[in-house]
């Protein structure tokens, strides 16, 4: 019976055994650059280019799990070696749709345009309680269709009002008859009626049409239309000198870099990006701010989508205050309180938020406030990069060349994040904390033992004596 079931599990693991090695053959292969994502340059690409290979370097012990992740991949794929002793890798499975390659949707578009458009608005009184804005905010062409309407609305009211009241008073039966007194004279019809509103609303006075004494419904008509027609004149003429005036296309010429960086600066991780001024007229009282857009669940379940979280660009020290007279690089120090202190590179490139960047201040010509927005999604962060100089000083100035704005450099970085570069500097701060102690000791208990062997040997010396 025991035999029995012994050759029975026997059979049974045998079983197993054939379903796993079948399984596994259908397991598509691991792709080597999984197990080494820092991919560098040759030695001659690295000469032709003159740009020095980024060194991912990281806390200790990461260099043997990638040694040791390589190994379990080389085992893993069988990857048969030629006959130079070098192994071909596999080819690479196709990848999955993921947050890198599909499209995102921007928050604030790169030419300062929010993308967010109001839906389902039920209480639109609210922009008529606000009227002025409300036309200020229009497009160019509803604007001027409103501009034109508002006038020739007045003339033509006015104008029917007073054909009416000539068509009242019988003044229009009497043309021929000299003796009688119209309230205007020379009022033969609607259109010399629509022309004497002109006339009246913008204060013309051609002479030819004149009102007489003996109407006094038409002096009353005479003064509100003056007092309504000045308030047209005001109101509109106001919405179209702020709606010329407006500060919009001044920020037009405020640029930034088409991407934002990551690399080092005095030993600390930074997210950095560049804005600068083409005009020849500054910007007064100029403010920089950055916030990063990134959907959150909280640890009740809630989910936030398009999250506001602020990122410091110096607010602390007053370095968010601009004097910008030439190009700026705004750096952003990623330490404990920034969101990107636990990004390491592969994370990031796999992670899906936005930074929008918001620049402010006062134009000096005519001192209204201005802003100007860009933002920055996942794939237009490059991590490992450094801006090219713009600056360069000629025979009595310096020159800003705008030509390399935009441009970048790569730069040694390493791949691990913020915290992980920190941790490894704490160790090593440590370790030489604790060693040079101890070489002291060292040196001590050397000494200690010269003393001891010095007064051993001085008695054997006298006892020779």
């Amino acid at each position: 019976m025991c035999q029995r079931v012994a050759r029975g599990q026997l059979a049974d693991a045998r079983a197993r055994a054939r379903r796993c090695h079948g399984a596994l053959s259908h397991v598509p292969p691991l792709p080597l650059a999984r197990a080494f994502p820092f991919r560098h340059p040759s030695p001659s690409q690295s000469a032709q280019s003159g740009v020095v290979p980024p060194v991912p370097w990281c806390p200790a012990g990461s260099e043997g799990a990638g040694a040791a992740m390589a190994q379990d991949n080389a085992a893993f794929c069988g990857v048969p070696e030629t006959p130079g002793g070098e192994a071909k890798p596999p080819p690479a499975p196709p990848r999955r749709p993921g947050p890198a390659s599909r499209k995102r949707q921007r928050y604030v578009e790169k030419d300062g345009k929010c993308n967010v458009q109001h839906g389902n608005v039920r209480e639109t009184y609210r922009y008529l309680t606000d009227i002025f804005t409300t036309l200020v905010d229009l497009k160019w062409r509803f604007s001027l269709l409103v501009f034109i309407l508002a006038y020739a609305v007045t003339w033509l009211f006015f104008g029917l009002i007073w054909w009416f009241i000539a068509y009242c008073r019988g003044d229009l039966d009497h043309l021929e008859d000299h003796a009688w007194t119209p309230c205007v004279n020379n009022l033969n019809g609607f259109v010399s009626a629509f022309l004497f509103s002109i006339e009246t609303e913008t204060t013309i006075g051609y002479g030819h049409r004149v009102i007489t004494d003996k109407c006094p419904e038409g002096i009353v008509l005479l003064l509100l239309q003056a007092i309504l027609g000045s308030m047209v004149n005001a109101f509109m003429v106001g919405c179209m000198f702020v709606k010329i005036s407006q500060p919009n296309k001044r920020a037009e010429t405020l640029v930034f870099s088409s991407h934002a960086v990551v690399s080092l600066r005095d030993d600390r991780l930074c997210l950095m990006f560049r804005v600068g001024d083409l005009r020849d007229s500054h910007i007064v009282e100029a403010s920089i701010r950055a916030k990063l857009i990134k959907s959150k669940q909280t640890q009740e379940g809630e989910f936030i989508p398009l999250n506001q979280t602020d990122l410091s660009v110096g607010f602390e020290t007053g370095d968010d205050r601009l004097f910008l007279v030439s190009p700026l690089i705004i750096s952003h120090e990623i330490d404990e309180r920034s969101p990107f202190w636990d990004v390491s590179r592969q994370q990031l490139e796999k992670d899906d938020f936005e930074i929008v960047v918001i620049l402010e201040g006062m134009v000096e010509a005519t001192g209204m406030t201005c802003q100007a927005r860009s933002s920055y999604l996942v794939d237009e962060v490059l991590w490992g990069h450094r801006f090219m100089s713009v600056l360069s000083l000629e025979d009595g100035f310096y020159e800003v060349d705008y030509a390399s704005f935009h441009q970048t450099f790569e730069v040694p970085t390493p791949s691990c994040s913020a915290r992980e570069l920190a941790e490894a500097a704490a160790r090593m701060d440590a370790h030489l904390y604790w060693s040079i102690p101890s070489r002291l000791d060292e040196k001590v208990e050397e000494g200690t033992e010269k003393e001891r062997n010095g007064a051993l040997a001085s008695p054997e010396s006298e006892s020779e004596v």
